[in-house]
């Protein structure tokens, strides 16, 4: 089955096929984080949903270059630097280490480059001057330059590919209003901002004086720098759209450095909002949440990925602290299931995967990441592994098909091992006798007192499961 995806660019879903001849490398941008304040779990959907892309990319056997990039250079980094009076480093460094401690949480893969914007001003200055050159962007009189969209279309270029556009508009969505400087049109957007005092220590020289790059420009030099003047994917929140998204392909594709025909991007994905407790995140509902707002609940990140998991990315997905405790729960099945697999099994890493669940698993994640398909067919797959496993009709040898199975779907979904504080309460020692005196009374076919055994540990909050490897003590 074809791997597909939905293309932002043609409004469809369509084959996935690698720019690379040899169709085995792919170009993976992401737009990273602004490192102006930690990192909110709606930021979290869309890194999760980059990941999981990633990760059946290289299942499906392809080598990925995974670029995010981190904006350290914005409107809301120079006010929070202005007002703590730090500088650029030293306020964004924070926000980045704890933005990356999340990413690890979360068990994303971390991207092959993470450039930073304040660290690609060269980069920068050097794609804004050859779109000067070509007569798409032009210096304002207080030495800001700007990309003109008529200039653009002018040179038969399409901007609006992304999305259909009302020039007579003004530009919604727009990120900074510092944008505002002396524009010929009010679509024109900034490539340069002129140093003004708010600005404090945060500016760079430049051939039209000092001052600091655009939000959308910075994106653009940095992925053409990493990934070549074309590349195969770009990911990002649906916001991201307009104007942002947008503007990139204006820039990249107006400079001019790529063969007639060819795109900046091939295929752009983009990822739903997220609601949180059925509304848009405002700190005045008490409904925002960053990742470590939930681990102090209790959380884990383990169970945060699985829930932002579970619905499809272009789907606007409902997060709740009661879906995050039906996560704990679907985990705790799935743990179950694979832990008596992997008891049973042989140590054999390299058996062969069960082939029935695996197949309707890919076939799923090929149909542009059907998560809904998939968790589908683990979850009829683990009922139906249950039966037997219940009626003792796994041997060994089946059993390690079966748990390789998972090992493979879960090289996509990237679920980590069930770490220390998830394991569940252990036994006291002392109720092991229990487990003894019943294994006896059955032997003695005393059932009356083995039945005694088991409602007294009953009240005590424990049973009794019996497993391939002999019965154990299980919390109720």
């Amino acid at each position: 089955m074809a791997l597909k995806f939905f293309n932002t660019l043609s409004r469809s879903v369509q084959e996935f096929v690698p720019r690379d001849p040899n169709g085995k490398s792919v170009g993976l941008y992401c737009c990273g984080p602004t490192v102006h304040d930690f990192a909110h779990i709606g930021n979290f959907r869309t890194f999760v949903f980059a990941d999981l892309l990633r990760r059946h990319l290289q299942f499906k056997g392809f080598s990925v270059r995974h670029v995010m990039n981190v904006t350290d250079v914005e409107d809301k980094i120079i006010k929070r630097v202005r007002e703590n009076h730090a500088s650029l480093r030293d306020y964004t460094a924070k926000y980045e280490a704890a933005f990356f401690e999340d990413f690890d949480a979360l068990n994303c893969l971390r991207p092959t480059a993470a450039p930073r914007a304040s660290e690609h001003i060269a980069e920068i200055i050097a794609l804004i001057e050859k779109l000067v050159a070509r007569g798409v962007a032009y210096r304002a009189a207080d030495g800001s330059v700007y990309f003109s969209i008529q200039k653009y279309q002018a040179r038969g270029c399409r901007y609006g590919q992304l999305l259909n556009l009302n020039f007579e508009e003004m530009r919604p969505g727009a990120r900074v209003s510092s944008d505002e400087y002396a524009k010929e049109a009010v679509a024109d957007f900034a490539l340069w901002k002129s140093r003004v005092p708010d600005d404090g220590a945060v500016f760079w020289p430049s051939p039209w004086g000092e001052g600091r790059p655009g939000w959308h420009i910075e994106c653009s030099a940095m992925s053409m720098d990493a990934l070549g003047p074309s590349f195969d994917l770009h990911t990002g929140g649906e916001d991201l759209i307009f104007p942002h998204h947008e503007d990139e392909i204006a820039q990249s594709e107006g400079a001019g450095e790529r063969a007639a025909g060819e795109p900046f991007v091939k295929y752009w994905m983009h990822g739903a909002h997220l609601l949180v407790e059925g509304q848009k995140m405002s700190k005045s509902l008490g409904n925002y949440f960053t990742l470590r707002d939930l681990l102090a609940k209790g959380f884990t990140g383990r169970q945060v990925r699985y829930l932002l998991l579970t619905a499809h990315y272009r789907e606007s997905f409902n997060f709740t602290l009661e879906g995050l405790q039906g996560a704990r729960a679907a985990l705790a099945r799935i743990d179950e299931c694979v832990g008596k697999l992997a008891e049973f099994a042989p140590a054999a890493e390299n058996a062969p995967a069960e082939p029935g669940v695996l197949r309707r698993f890919v076939e799923a994640m090929d149909e542009d990441l059907n998560v809904a398909a998939a968790w589908g067919a683990i979850f009829e797959w683990i009922r139906e592994t249950n039966i037997e496993l219940a009626a003792n009709r796994i041997t060994p040898a089946r059993a390690a098909t079966l748990f390789a199975a998972w090992q493979r779907m879960n090289e996509v979904l990237g679920l980590p091992t069930k770490p220390e504080n998830e394991m569940g309460e252990k036994p006291d020692p002392t109720l092991q006798k229990f487990l003894e005196d019943r294994a006896a009374a059955r032997k003695a076919k005393d059932f009356k007192r083995s039945d005694a055994i088991r409602d007294e540990l009953k009240a005590k909050g424990w049973t009794i499961e019996d497993t391939p490897k002999g019965p154990r003590l299980k919390r109720l």
